[in-house]
């Protein structure tokens, strides 16, 4: 097994370090979460630097790259920021559509994100009633006589769903009944009539809004549909492994920054003529503070390289995902421990750092639901 990064991996790390010491000190990022996204400038920037373009296909304008990477990519950015961005989010939105839409989609969005950054779409998967229940789903679409088709349901959590002009909706075919298993995906112009919205509150991430979605007798086309007719369902856990992956490697880099802000804090805070770095109650914060991050880290790039070799990594994505987000929310959470009451204010970037991560226990799939994923198949291979 080869730790070590390659030179080209090298150089991506550097630049990223070298990119967010430009955009993201920790002003910028206070007025980012105040103003509830990034700046136009930022988002070109990042565009023009080729980040923007890894992991999207060569044919399409981007920049090929393997999944380790990616995940490094993730995970140093995160790192180097201090904050949640809205690019790993925009990075996914455009593989679904490059993955599954007609080259007419593509060629449309590709267009628009090489000349913005920016997807023209948000993905409208989850729902209030359904969760991570995908089967009870309620939004359905109905085919007419004339060809087109009527969809009336709701979706939640839609990320930046008031930001962008096309939504990227999953709706069951015909009957909203949960054995249904027949979706397919449209890809919808929020400024249909019948399309509406509801901005949702978070507790955390609030470079990244999110919003409710309505569809009330919606018309659609067929030239809406992206990827084949009932096969939405297929589609959609299609990349999800991947996606829990950079969730997590996002997660790890902001963790990360919070043990950098804490480690340091410890040999300059001196309380009763000692640095705090003296006290072993500290030393034992800090140590399983790594433990922790080291740990997420080896399952991260262990389950990236798996699937680099094309090896399943069903249960890998799903462990990974149900220890590395609680794991690296526990750091953020010492790291404030460490800091005090000063953690619990402004001052610091920690605070912000826990409570922004405290939300990817949830995003991506729950940590009850990895153990419902990764459970069951445990049973099945240690089975005798």
């Amino acid at each position: 097994m080869d730790f070590n990064l390659t030179d080209e991996q090298e150089l991506l790390v550097d630049s990223i370090k070298e990119f967010c010491e430009r955009y993201f000190d920790e002003q910028k990022v206070k007025d980012m979460y105040a103003a509830g996204g990034v700046t136009d400038e930022l988002v070109q920037a990042y565009l023009e630097s080729g980040f923007g373009l890894m992991g999207i296909p060569e044919e399409q304008g981007g920049v090929p790259c393997d999944r380790v990477t990616l995940g490094l990519l993730t995970e140093e950015f995160a790192h180097y920021c201090g904050c949640l961005t809205p690019f790993l989010n925009n990075t996914l939105a455009m593989r679904d559509l490059i993955d599954f839409g007609s080259p007419e989609q593509v060629e449309m969005a590709m267009n628009a994100y090489m000349e913005t950054g920016k997807p023209i779409f948000s993905l409208g998967f989850s729902e209030p009633g359904a969760g991570s229940d995908n089967a009870s789903m309620t939004s359905v679409t109905k085919k007419q006589a004339d060809g087109t088709y009527i969809l009336n349901g709701q979706k939640t959590w839609v990320t930046q769903g008031e930001v962008f002009p096309y939504v990227l909706v999953i709706a069951k075919d015909e009957d909203p009944d949960p054995k249904n298993r027949e979706m397919t995906m449209w890809l919808v112009p929020r400024e249909l009539e019948g399309v509406s919205t509801a901005p949702l509150h978070k507790l955390g991430q609030q470079i990244i809004p999110f919003c409710e979605m309505y569809f009330d007798d919606v018309v659609l086309t067929e030239d809406m549909r992206v990827g084949e007719t009932g096969k939405g369902f297929y589609n959609l856990m299609k990349n999800y492994e991947m996606e829990r992956c950079l969730i997590i490697a996002q997660t790890l880099g902001c963790a990360q920054a919070a043990m950098d802000d804490a480690a340091a804090y410890v040999n300059e805070r001196i309380t009763m003529g000692k640095p705090l770095a003296a006290r072993q109650l500290i030393q034992e914060k800090l140590t399983e503070m790594e433990t922790n991050l080291q740990n997420t880290r080896n399952m991260l790039y262990k389950t990236l390289w798996k699937m680099d070799n094309d090896q399943s990594v069903r249960i890998d994505s799903a462990l990974l995902k149900r220890y590395g987000a609680r794991a690296c929310v526990e750091v953020a959470s010492e790291a404030l421990q460490i800091y005090g009451g000063l953690g619990y204010t402004t001052e610091t970037r920690v605070g912000r750092i826990w409570q922004d991560l405290r939300g990817n226990q949830i995003a991506g799939g729950t940590d009850e639901i990895m153990v419902y994923i990764a459970g069951r198949q445990l049973a099945k291979q240690y089975a005798k």
